[in-house]
């Protein structure tokens, strides 16, 4: 045959085009055909034959090929089959009617009229069943003429029967056969799609679809139309065989075998099963809706209701079949079971593929420290989030696997082992949209007890476990604006500085211009001042590469110090933006609340195009200014040098920047959140007016 496999064509959807014949374009045949059809009810497994029918196909495949190639061919698939329980398969009474059916092929005549009398014949059986009667009647037909030319030349027996048939020896002419045979095997091809696909209809799951949902009775109207132009091919084909039976060796080789009629056909069948497949597309996008639904209405439930464990929730969000390990630790690729997240608090970890590597470090610095103290009961679950309107390609592959390589923790497997269903719940339940979020889920029932405890993360580390919004209240109670709030662990010599009692200069900005100055004039009036200040720059929230530059000059000229590497800078920033996100979590609000006006004020001048400065003694003495106000002050120290003397250099700092200020001024305040993430209203740090809102799309962060 033309093709090992005979299996049905995945047709992409499309919109309903007007099939080539329908029901339509001959009303009266059409009702001919439903006149022969009257089921009663019977049920016949169509799978087995169909597994038979085909069985036969493939061994006919061999015939036209040369001798080695057969008996390899032959010997491979008597062994694939040879599992196969013949006392296991009963016709129940149909070899009966397929004989009835065999013997109107070698009637000859009116292909329309043997149709119709097959339909008369199989009328009590459903539509799948007429196909694969018939096509069973033909393939024994089949399979007993390809028997007989096979043994001609070798088996006594097959040589006398050849005989009597006036069958030519057909491997002897199999060149100029060759092309018959093609046709009939293209056109069996056919014809098993559309048996197949009529089939798969009937096994269409009831509870998720109906027969009178569009694309089933669509479909349904169509199948009569369909069964008729099958029955007639597979007559066609049988045709076919009767024509060889007494055609003389020099009839055969003269003749070019006309196979217009098969292959115009094969056309007409191939169309019909295009119009049919996509029909069938569209019941199973109709099917996989309600399954969709279905699962995230379950997932819906599950959080509503109470558990006896979080297993129940846990597998349902993150893989609910026990066909495979789902889990696997990403730097070490070993995979696991969704077990060993019992009675654990489970940090769901959800992001797209376009995570930083910075992200996916520091959040990793903190679970390491986790694995060292047993009193640390949490595991974080990576769940990728992928676009499924976009085909899974190399790149998303190669980009997964290394942001996976990157995770001490588990991660599901793959991003496609994720239900849809479990997507929609995230983005619509949860307002996932881009950002990367910590969904916290208690050890006991698997309850949501932070829907984002990524901030957190960010600003405590393990000091936030076991991660709810009740130690984030107690967290946020106990703190203040402080110089250790702002710089953390960042790094360990502000924090020696701190201890020691020295005079510190955090600032930012990108002017390089502005930062040799600053730093110069900065340095002249500490030594005036006699005190002992260091600076440190740190950098930029965005713009990586320019940061990095800066700090080789500062570096290279000596001007101050400067954070280790751009992932430093990165966290003070990220920190900094989690601690008003964080605040807002809580429902406080930049008016009433210290932290938040402070943290704006940071994020305000990390947005605005100059430099700024903090500069603090101890814990709570800080001034912070930008980049004009910090340039005139430290020109005009002769005027507030005395203060400064008196009052101490930090106080005195603060009352001349309240001297300077002015109402004309201009806060940008550049927040990288979506959705739920962004308040309505945002007051200045400054004035405590409300600022005006923008909208600004960034493609990346340098």
């Amino acid at each position: 045959m033309a093709s090992h496999s005979l299996t049905a064509r995945p047709q992409p959807v499309s919109r309903r085009e007007r099939p080539v014949f329908s029901m339509s374009d001959d009303h009266a045949m059409s009702k001919k055909i439903l006149n022969t059809h009257s089921p009663n009810g019977r049920e016949v497994d169509v799978d087995i034959i169909l597994q038979v029918i085909e069985g036969i196909f493939q061994h006919i495949h061999g015939a036209l090929q040369d001798s080695t190639d057969r008996e390899s061919m032959e010997t491979s698939k008597l062994e694939e089959n040879a599992s196969f329980a013949f006392d296991d398969f009963h016709l129940e009474g149909l070899a009966y009617i397929m004989h009835k059916v065999s013997c109107q092929f070698s009637g000859g005549g009116d292909a329309h009229a043997t149709t119709m009398e097959i339909l008369g014949m199989l009328s009590s059986y459903q539509w799948d069943t007429k196909l694969v009667l018939t096509l069973a009647s033909f393939s024994i037909i089949y399979g007993e003429f390809w028997l007989v030319a096979q043994k001609f030349a070798t088996h006594p027996l097959a040589k006398m029967v050849a005989l009597l048939k006036q069958l030519p020896d057909i491997i002897e002419h199999a060149a100029a056969l060759k092309s018959r045979f093609d046709a009939i095997n293209n056109l069996l091809k056919a014809i098993l799609d559309i048996t197949k696909c009529i089939i798969e209809f009937k096994r269409l799951p009831s509870q998720y679809i109906s027969e009178d949902q569009p694309s089933m009775s669509v479909a349904f109207a169509y199948f009569p139309t369909a069964v008729y132009w099958t029955i007639k091919s597979i007559v066609a084909c049988a045709s076919q065989l009767t024509s060889l039976l007494g055609m003389s060796n020099e009839l055969i080789s003269a003749t070019t075998t006309d196979t217009w009629e098969m292959s115009s056909s094969t056309h007409k069948l191939n169309n019909i099963s295009d119009h049919l497949r996509a029909e069938l597309e569209r019941c199973y996008e109709h099917i996989q809706e309600k399954k969709h639904t279905e699962y995230y209405q379950m997932l819906v439930h599950l959080f509503e209701t109470t558990q006896l464990d979080n297993m129940k929730i846990n597998k349902a969000l993150i893989y609910i079949k026990d066909d495979l390990l789902p889990l696997e630790v990403g730097t070490m690729h070993t995979r696991a079971n969704i077990d060993v997240l019992r009675r654990k608090t489970v940090l769901l970890l959800i992001s797209d593929l376009d995570i930083t590597p910075e992200e996916v470090l520091i959040l990793a610095t903190v679970y390491n420290e986790s694995r060292g103290r047993s009193e640390l009961q949490y595991e974080i679950v990576w769940l990728p989030i992928s676009d499924r309107s976009r085909e899974w390609n190399e790149g998303y592959e190669h980009k997964f696997k290394e942001l996976q390589a990157l995770m001490p923790w588990y991660t599901l497997h793959h991003p496609s082992l994720l239900e849809p269903a479990a997507i929609k719940f995230v983005k619509e339940r949860w307002h996932f949209s881009k950002k990367m979020m910590l969904v916290a889920l208690d050890p006991q029932q698997g309850k949501v007890v932070c829907q984002n405890a990524i901030h957190m993360a960010w600003i405590w580390g393990n000091l936030a476990y076991p991660f709810t919004m009740a130690k984030q209240e107690e967290l946020w109670s106990i703190e203040s604006w402080r110089l250790e709030l702002v710089v953390d662990g960042i790094d360990q010599n502000i924090i020696e500085w701190m201890t020691a009692g020295k005079y510190i200069c955090l600032y930012g900005g990108e002017d390089v211009e502005w930062i040799e100055k600053f730093t110069t004039s900065a340095k002249g009036v500490a030594h005036r001042a006699g005190i002992d200040l260091h600076m440190i720059y740190v950098g930029k929230s965005s713009k990586k590469d320019r940061v990095r530059r800066i700090n080789i000059i500062i570096r290279k000229e000596n001007l101050s110090y400067c954070l280790d590497d751009v992932m430093s800078v990165w966290y003070f920033w990220k920190r900094l933006e989690s601690m008003f996100y964080s605040k807002m979590q809580l429902g406080q609000t930049i008016k009433d609340d210290k932290i938040m006006q402070e943290v704006l004020t940071m994020l305000s001048f990390d947005g605005s195009d100059q430099g700024w400065v903090l500069i603090s003694r101890g814990s709570f003495e800080m001034a912070r200014a930008n980049s004009v106000v910090i340039t005139k002050t430290l020109e005009d120290f002769h005027v507030w040098e005395e203060d400064a003397r008196e009052k101490g250099f930090v106080l005195a700092l603060i009352d001349y920047f309240l001297h300077l200020h002015t109402p004309q001024h201009c806060n940008r305040l550049i927040l990288p959140g979506l959705d739920v993430d962004i308040p309505e209203m945002i007051t200045c740090a400054e004035c405590g007016r409300p600022m005006d809102k923008f909208f600004m799309y960034r493609c990346c962060t340098d």
